[in-house]
């Protein structure tokens, strides 16, 4: 389906490194950002830009915080068209932190909120627009809003906002694609001057079937990342999108050759994935935290077991 309007956004180190703290090296996410240049990746999200005085960088990697300097260790001497995106969330930013944009390598601030905190997405998204950058509003956990709270968020986003998108979150991984067509469509209906974002987790293994379905109802600007790496359950992987667009831009190459030497041995350090206890978590419309927690422990392939600490057990 070619559609020269569609961008695709990587947020293979943002949202994988909530899996390891973020704390990937330069050399990895050096090799991650070459093969999407290579690739013609429209943006690269690389991390998180997190208040310092909230977290620590002992506790955390850089990619928590997204300093310049370190972008540039990651960017610098590679030719790219592919722009630099971090995202912040309500509450844990320090706005003083991020430069004006003609002062930073980063082109695109993303604000991530839930439906309720909207107030606090349009103030930074605002704010960082005043600054020159793109920016976006996520709207976070959207299975879970209320049809009449999304109304009026969507609403309010349309007349207040100076986000160039916002984004569908499926931060349970609980959609299906009647949904996602609801929900794409309700936006497009209310939002006359943003474009749309599908941000898609893969709990059911529906995280690309439901990007494709955004597509078809004209969200225009697609997540995904390489190998679908991901907190839990993961992402809509990477290739899979470049595989299904027919805009010449993109050439699947690099990201497969990016898997093999650098993702398929990632794979035996950490996990991520469509796993049982991702898939109940995405069933049941409930956040991954309580999956990934039990994933830890000594009894974690009793999927039986975690079923029923969600829902209570069934007397025989």
């Amino acid at each position: 389906m070619f559609r020269e309007k569609i961008k695709v956004l990587d947020c293979t180190i943002r949202d994988g490194g909530l899996i390891n703290n973020h704390d990937f090296d330069v050399h990895f996410v050096r090799e991650v950002y070459k093969a999407l240049s290579a690739a013609g990746v429209d943006y690269m999200e690389i991390g998180y830009k997190n208040s310092k005085k909230l977290f620590s960088n002992k506790e955390f990697g850089k990619w928590k915080f997204c300093d310049d300097e370190d972008i540039h260790q990651v960017i610098d001497g590679i030719p790219s068209k592919t722009k630099i995106s971090v995202m912040v969330d309500v509450d844990r930013v320090d706005v003083d932190d991020i430069a004006p944009r003609k002062d930073s390598c980063v082109h695109m601030v993303r604000v991530a909120c839930y439906v309720k905190d909207v107030d606090k997405a349009i103030h930074l998204a605002n704010h960082f627009a005043a600054k020159g950058y793109e920016t976006t509003i996520n709207l976070m956990a959207i299975s879970r809003a209320l049809d009449n709270e999304l109304t009026e968020c969507l609403t309010q986003l349309e007349e207040e906002s100076k986000a160039n998108v916002i984004y569908i979150v499926d931060s349970n991984g609980a959609l299906y694609q009647e949904t996602t067509e609801f929900l794409v469509k309700k936006a497009k209906h209310i939002l006359k001057s943003k474009e749309i974002g599908i941000h898609a987790h893969n709990n059911q293994q529906l995280a690309f079937g439901n990007t494709i379905e955004a597509i078809i109802h004209n969200a225009n600007y697609i997540d995904a990342t390489v190998y679908g790496l991901g907190r839990a359950a993961g992402n809509c992987p990477l290739e899979l999108v470049l595989g299904f667009l027919k805009n010449p831009k993109f050439d699947i190459r690099p990201v497969l050759d990016l898997i093999s030497k650098e993702f398929i041995p990632l794979r035996q350090q950490m996990e991520w994935g469509y796993i049982i206890p991702y898939a109940i978590a995405g069933i049941l419309d409930e956040h991954p935290r309580a999956a990934m927690e039990f994933r830890k422990g000594d009894n974690k392939e009793n999927y039986r077991e975690f079923y029923e600490s969600l829902v209570g057990e069934v007397d025989e």
